[in-house]
């Protein structure tokens, strides 16, 4: 991408920061890169904050006390921060969110996954909803996990070695099959 190339609002993916944990800075200054909306928990504002990264939305209370000027809140009364993260980026139409978390739930984002494109990074994972028919290339030995649990799996050069775990047999391009709208992979990063 040439360096004057303009990103236009809701371009990239916006930004979620349930927990940051022990993430990797390296991958979280590329998730960053573009300058995307950054919405976070209020568990996890300090920490971006000590940063020296610009937070646009937190989820909490207003009476949280910031260093940054402009940060807009998102109050949870009866939801839970992911949902109301979730519904907040569909009502004003971003197309896709990554969300970085120390917990993963399925559930959390199953009802979402129809109206926005969610990536998790999870521990050392990235997780994805894929729709039957999905392929990719992939290197020999790399391992995918495949969190819902599906009949009728269909994999083409994929080889199970755990229950809901399988590697690619050799470089090149894998398949998946399924009877569902959707299931949920993960792969390292």
């Amino acid at each position: 991408m040439s360096s004057h190339h303009i990103v236009r609002e809701k371009q990239e993916p916006a930004l979620f920061v349930l927990e940051l944990g022990e993430f990797d800075d390296e991958l979280l200054g590329q998730l960053l890169e573009w300058s995307p909306t950054v919405i976070v928990s209020q568990e996890a504002s300090e920490k971006l904050l000590s940063l020296n990264i610009k937070i646009d939305w937190v989820i909490g209370e207003p009476s949280f006390q910031s260093l940054q000027a402009n940060i807009k809140f998102l109050t949870t009364t009866g939801i839970s921060p992911t949902s109301k993260a979730l519904k907040f980026l569909i009502e004003n139409g971003y197309p896709s969110v990554n969300i970085i978390c120390n917990d993963f739930n399925l559930s959390d984002y199953e009802l979402f996954i129809d109206k926005i494109n969610i990536v998790v990074f999870y521990q050392n994972k990235k997780i994805y909803a894929i729709q039957s028919g999905y392929n990719k290339w992939k290197p020999r030995g790399e391992k995918i996990e495949i969190y819902s649990d599906i009949k009728n799996l269909g994999l083409e050069g994929l080889k199970q070695i755990k229950d809901q775990k399988f590697e690619t047999i050799d470089s090149g391009f894998i398949r998946i099959k399924f009877n569902a709208p959707f299931i949920f992979i993960a792969e390292a990063f």
